[in-house]
């Protein structure tokens, strides 16, 4: 992920009980100084618990962790939260409700203005601007991290005072303002209603970079987790599913969780015959050597197989004589959801833009450009049983 690592795990476990599954499971990844990192999954698959672990709100059974070079968390070592030179922003914010908003922000300062936390920082070869050696030094620092987050002029308003979206922006001012190696949010913006999430999706990856900090933030929200991230990591039942770029996670999904998860994509059973996919939808030509490559190269899983198909890759045209219906259609606005049903009842999803809309109850021809198909092996036999080809349509 780069040159610089500001953040090393290395086989990092942690579990709750003997009996329970490990919360998270030997979670290795760097995260580059800079760079931005979304866990993402769903609820239960260990991202928070990885999260405070980094942040030493938990210690890890094994494994290693470390921040700016300097191993905070390891089986011979452990640094409590104030000296990993991290900055944390929690889902509800944590404001001080009887603090304004200048004193909720200085308030993550007194650590750095303590005289016995300056030989630390020297030593750790941070700048000597970090030091806070007076009151003005206090102020200004409180006032650039206010006019960082777009609130310069309410200072003086207390958290109640203020909408959801700003006070969201006080606890990052907060978790910024000691100009920490390394920023962690949990779900920053799961509390603000839609319209706001949209806006300060943007806002809060702009202000990040501005501040030349790295990030990690925990969400469940897949469109969030690529629109914010420079770089993705999918965890699932507590092991890392995948770590890529926003565009290798949505287009070069490594697992079918993966790709079910993040892209919610469609998968169709289907029968190898010659060079071409038999499925109950129509018949697709893929390139043997992609096939190969996505099954590693064993030939005993060829023969019966999924495709991966993502909804916007859907192209429908109507067709009387289709084996597909539209069950149900969604407009959007700029978009159209149809739900299709398939001659085994298993249920397709697709996307288009919004134009011309297909009537609901229509039959329409499924087709979908050779490079947008992807081979997955069959999840079991159980899903091939129930459905027969269609073999009239040619791709």
């Amino acid at each position: 992920m780069g040159q610089s690592v500001i953040l090393h795990l290395e086989q990092v476990s942690k579990q709750f009980s003997r009996q329970e599954i490990p919360a998270v499971q030997k979670v290795s990844l760097n995260l580059a100084q800079g760079d931005i990192l979304g866990l993402l999954g769903p609820s239960g698959c260990g991202k928070t618990t990885l999260l405070r672990m980094i942040a030493g709100f938990e210690q890890p059974q094994s494994g290693i962790i470390t921040i700016a070079e300097q191993v905070v968390a390891s089986p011979d070592c452990w640094l409590p939260p104030e000296q990993r030179d991290v900055g944390m922003v929690f889902q509800d914010y944590a404001l001080f409700p009887h603090l304004s908003v200048e004193k909720n922000v200085a308030f993550g300062l007194q650590n750095i203005k303590k005289k016995s936390s300056v030989p630390r920082l020297q030593k750790a070869g941070l700048a000597d601007d970090r030091v806070l050696r007076s009151k003005e030094d206090v102020k200004q620092r409180v006032s650039d991290a206010l006019g960082l987050v777009g609130l310069s002029g309410l200072g003086n308003r207390y958290p109640h005072e203020l909408s959801g979206g700003q006070q969201q922006r006080v606890a990052l001012a907060r978790a910024l303002a000691p100009r920490p190696a390394l920023v962690l949010l949990d779900e920053p913006l799961s509390n603000l209603d839609v319209q706001v999430r949209h806006r300060l999706r943007q806002e809060l990856r702009d202000i990040i970079k501005a501040a030349g900090t790295s990030a990690i933030f925990v969400t469940h929200d897949q469109e969030e987790a690529l629109s914010i991230s420079d770089w993705v990591a999918v965890m699932r039942s507590g092991c890392l599913e995948q770590c890529g770029t926003p565009e290798e996670i949505y287009q070069q999904p490594a697992s079918r969780f993966v790709a079910e998860f993040v892209t919610q994509a469609n998968f169709i059973p289907a029968q190898r015959r010659g060079d071409v996919w038999e499925t109950e939808v129509g018949c697709f030509a893929i390139d043997g050597n992609i096939i190969e490559q996505a099954l590693n190269g064993n030939s005993k899983n060829l023969e019966q197989v999924e495709l991966m198909v993502r909804q916007e890759d859907f192209i429908l045209k109507p067709d009387e004589d289709a084996p597909v219906i539209i069950r149900d259609r969604q407009f959007l606005g700029r978009e159209l959801h149809y739900s299709l049903q398939v001659p085994s009842g298993q249920e397709l999803v697709a996307r288009t833009r919004s134009g011309a809309a297909l009537s609901i109850g229509m039959r329409v021809n499924v087709s979908v450009a050779n490079d947008a198909v992807q081979v997955f092996p069959a999840k079991s036999k159980s899903t091939q049983s129930n459905w027969k080809p269609f073999v009239r349509v040619k791709r």
